[in-house]
């Protein structure tokens, strides 16, 4: 194991060959490396706690409230205890808070947790549910919603200030290069190999470091070994800050984490939504088909369904390949073309050496459905719904086209604005659009082109690729 001496030590060695001057400097810059450094860990404490806050804080509250005021067989009460203990949380950053800006932002979040816990309280004491609702939204919703913001902008506050800590002490770590230079310079008659060995062993070691901190302000984070030296402080300070930089590595990666799961729950909430009313439209449908003795249609109307069904559970996979989703909207589009006979019409124009091609599953029935209910259904007349997928080189092309009634240039617009910010837009596509997003990249998505009263197409376009045979 290689033995390491502390800078303190080895400074002692060098004042005796040159002067008590050299003793005076080198104070002067370990005091400035403490300060920094104390100052580094105090804001380094606050942004790690802060993180410990619960970014689900608002979501957390909110459907707690809200399944507390609609009472609800999901309810668990009042939530007091992490309403409380956001407000410890608070309190502690507040305590350890110089800064003014981070000051006024942890203090306006202590203020609305203690404001939030109140406004609980006279909900709980309201009997009146359109108040208590009411209260809900105009005064829980706008309160969390806040809690969140300020906490954010304490976050950004702490984070500005300790990325201009890392400037200052890079700034003095140089200063304190240059003067260990000069005395080094002036004692090289005394202490000329020693003084070289010295120079050495500080100098690279805060090189590296200093190339390190530029590097994570340019966003590299990227865990490396610590650096090797002799001085123990440096050693210590290297080690101190890859574990930062692996702590900052994985919380960026636990929240990006978190928000991709949240997005996976709200769509798959998105699609059990959409099951049940086609469920109960359909059985009607089979129940007047047999009121109407119209026994063999109503055969193949249950037989259409029990294969729908069948492709949308795909063995619980997520990912299936087009052949399976190419059965699944065949399947439902016989079931619409026995309740909507008169008006619909659809082709099916898929390049069969497509079949093994895997997407995500219910990507072609929402824009199916989005077509003919907002295309074909409203157009009061016979039309026709095209589906199409051929390859373009590396990529699958997926189309879903009608004669509908079209949009104006205005709502296509506002649509396609909407969807680019992954706003809730409706119509189905939002779902899509953004599970083809989580699944390949942002640069893929839906593509939408429509004309008022001609009839609206939309594009997808998604990698190829198959489904890896198993050994």
């Amino acid at each position: 194991m290689k033995k390491t001496e502390s800078l303190q030590g080895r400074l002692r060695k060098l004042v005796v060959a040159v002067s008590f001057l050299m003793v005076i400097i080198l104070l002067a810059s370990l005091a400035m490396l403490i300060s920094s450094n104390s100052h580094y860990t105090r804001l380094l404490h606050n942004v790690t706690t802060a993180s410990e806050f619960n970014q689900e804080f608002k979501n957390n509250i909110d459907q707690k409230m809200y399944y507390y005021v609609i009472e609800s067989q999901y309810s668990e009460g009042l939530p007091i205890p992490e309403v409380r203990a956001a407000q410890e949380l608070a309190k502690q950053l507040l305590d350890t808070t110089v800064q003014k800006d981070s000051h006024q932002a942890i203090s306006s979040v202590l203020n609305l947790c203690e404001n939030l816990e109140e406004k609980i309280y006279q909900i709980q004491d309201t009997e009146n549910y359109d108040d208590r609702l009411s209260q809900l939204e105009n005064n829980i919703y706008v309160l969390t919603a806040l809690v969140e913001e300020y906490m954010y902008n304490y976050l950004y506050c702490e984070a500005v200030e300790l990325n201009s800590l890392q400037q200052r002490v890079s700034a003095q770590i140089a200063t304190e290069v240059v003067l260990i230079t000069v005395v080094t310079v002036v004692a090289v008659v005394f202490a000329l190999r020693y003084s070289i060995r010295l120079s050495r062993s500080i100098a690279a070691p805060l090189v590296y470091m200093c190339n390190r901190a530029e590097a994570v302000s340019e966003g590299n984070l990227a865990v490396k070994p610590p650096i090797q030296t002799e001085i123990r402080e440096i050693e210590t300070l290297s080690i101190g800050m890859e574990q930062m930089i692996a702590r900052l590595d994985s919380q960026i990666r636990e929240s990006r984490e978190k928000q991709e799961s949240l997005r996976r729950t709200e769509l798959a909430l998105l699609q059990a939504q959409i099951n049940p009313h086609f469920l109960y439209n359909t059985m009607d449908t089979i129940v007047w088909l047999i009121e109407g003795e119209k026994t063999q249609e109503a055969v193949e109307m249950v037989s259409n369904l029990s294969s729908f069904f069948r492709h949308s559970l795909s063995k619980g996979e997520d990912v299936i390949p087009l052949s399976e989703e190419e059965g699944h909207v065949r399947s439902y589009l016989q079931i619409q073309q026995a309740r909507y006979k008169d008006i619909l019409e659809y082709s099916m124009e898929i390049d069969q050496s497509l079949a093994k091609a895997m997407l995500p599953k219910l990507t072609l029935q929402p824009l199916v459905e989005n077509a003919l209910y907002h295309g074909i259904k409203l157009k009061r007349a016979k039309g026709m719904i095209r589906i199409a997928a051929w390859r373009e080189g590396d990529h699958v092309v997926l189309q879903v086209a009608d004669n509908g009634v079209g949009m104006t240039a205005q709502r296509l617009a506002q649509l396609r604005g909407a969807m680019e910010s992954d706003q809730r837009v409706g119509f189905g596509l939002s779902a899509v659009n953004q599970r083809l997003r989580l699944q390949f990249g942002p640069q893929y998505g839906l593509e939408i082109t429509s004309r008022e009263g001609e009839g609206t197409a939309v594009t997808a376009r998604i990698p190829y690729t198959e489904k890896e045979a198993r050994p």
